[in-house]
């Protein structure tokens, strides 16, 4: 089987597919591209290097270092001529940090990536493409050369010369000439297959992702999702501060105003039922304000830490809660925010599907890592599979690289644990006393 196949093929049913001319359009494609690429590779040398004495030509030596760039772009998208249905050879390159030419000229220079798509377009400027041109050439123009023998001795209608070695006067020869290329035309075949597999397999090698550059992205992404995580949180606490400095205050002064009027009211009369009315929905408003804004990020969390946050969400629970914490201090405030939010809906899901009668919450930190267990005694059969409440909790969790796991048997009882990467913050040294 050819390499430049993605699966298994028969022998006979490869020659009965576009496979084999696929990969002709490949090695053909390839040659004109690597001529171009000597073209321009060249000029670039040549102008730069003869004008760098007067400094004009390092530009210009520049776009030579990153001529590789593009062509490795457009050497990514010929893959697909082999196999167009495969998934496009991933780009190595990473996003640059500011916006700008200079800026992504700068990033380019110091990927290891872009050294060696330099490389690989030297490489196929001078030795690729001139065996490419010369294979399908020659693969093509034999067979068809034999096969066209009977054709161009009946035009010539004297003597014909197959392949300029021999000449052949008689049909008989001529037939064979063409059986000759009959046979040797799906040997050829076979042979584009296998260079255009090999010719794509060193493409991958040298233009796909290497393990330094997916380092590099899976320290970018790290990075990235801890900086969204913290501006989550700022965004998410300056909503709350807003809604507790700016709507609370209103609904608490529209409620001391209706209470008031009510108090003006003549009792009995229809103007004291609205009032009265209107005073019992603006103090349902307040209580829910009120509610919305402890869950958006409670005080308490900020002031005294997880355990007491936690203690008064078990307050307010349907179900009796029993909290168990041992912890060695304040925690980051990504790991506290991710633990209340944890323990928040994990309650909040007991209460709404368990049927449990009672719940126990417990914490420990190893040094390493946050661990929170929520156990129910209720019915179990819990599967974060059908609950797009579980499914939102452990996107929550994985964003400060949080390990989800349940446990929930059909009858219970149900365990819901989450260990959270993190260090205790340092205690704060006292201050001096000021010297009198």
């Amino acid at each position: 089987m050819p390499p430049s196949l993605p699966g298994p093929v028969a022998p006979g049913r490869y020659l009965r597919t576009a496979r084999p001319w696929r990969a002709a359009a490949y090695l053909l494609t390839g040659g004109i591209t690597g001529v171009l690429a000597f073209t321009v590779l060249t000029l670039l040398a040549v102008t730069g290097t003869v004008l760098a004495v007067v400094l004009v030509g390092l530009p210009l030596l520049a776009a030579l270092a990153l001529a590789g760039v593009p062509f490795a772009a457009v050497e990514r998208r010929r893959l697909r001529l082999l196999d167009p249905g495969s998934a496009p050879l991933p780009d190595p390159h990473r996003d640059p940090d500011r916006t700008g030419l200079r800026a992504w000229g700068a990033t380019r220079f110091r990927e290891q990536a872009t050294w060696r798509e330099l490389g690989y377009a030297f490489l196929a400027a001078t030795v690729l493409w001139p065996l490419e041109l010369v294979a399908v050439g020659t693969a093509l123009f034999l067979p068809a050369d034999l096969i066209a023998t009977p054709v161009l001795l009946a035009l010539d209608g004297e003597q014909v010369n197959p392949l300029k070695i021999h000449g052949i006067t008689g049909y008989p020869e001529a037939l064979l000439c063409a059986a000759a290329g009959l046979l040797l035309l799906p040997f050829f075949l076979y042979g584009l297959g296998v260079l255009a597999g090999a010719r794509a397999a060193l493409a991958r090698l040298m233009l796909g992702p290497g393990p330094g550059d997916l380092a590099v992205k899976v320290t970018e992404l790290t990075s990235s999702r801890a900086r969204l995580a913290a501006a989550f949180d700022a965004e998410r606490r300056r909503i709350e501060r807003d809604l507790h400095d700016g709507a609370q205050q209103r609904l608490v002064a529209l409620s001391m105003t209706l209470g008031l009027a009510r108090l003006d009211a003549p009792p009995g009369s229809a103007l004291a039922g609205q009032l009265a009315a209107a005073h019992a929905e603006a103090g349902q408003a307040l209580t829910s304000l009120r509610e919305l804004v402890h869950g958006i990020h409670p005080q308490v969390l900020s002031d005294r830490g997880l355990p007491d946050a936690v203690a008064d969400i078990a307050d307010r629970s349907p179900i009796p809660v029993d909290t168990d914490f041992l912890l060695p201090g304040r925690l980051p405030e990504q790991a506290e925010s991710a633990g209340y939010f944890f323990v928040s809906e994990a309650l909040a899901n007991a209460a709404k599907h368990s049927g449990a009668g009672r719940i126990t919450v417990t914490g420990r930190h190893d040094g390493t890592r946050l661990t929170l267990e929520v156990a129910d005694d209720g019915r179990g059969g819990a599967d974060a599979g059908r609950g797009s409440g579980l499914t939102g909790l452990a996107d929550r969790m994985s964003v400060v690289d949080g390990r989800l796991t349940l446990t929930s048997p059909p009858g219970g009882p149900t365990l819901l644990r989450v260990e959270i990467p993190c260090v205790p913050k340092a205690p704060k040294a006292p201050k001096a006393p000021k010297e009198p």
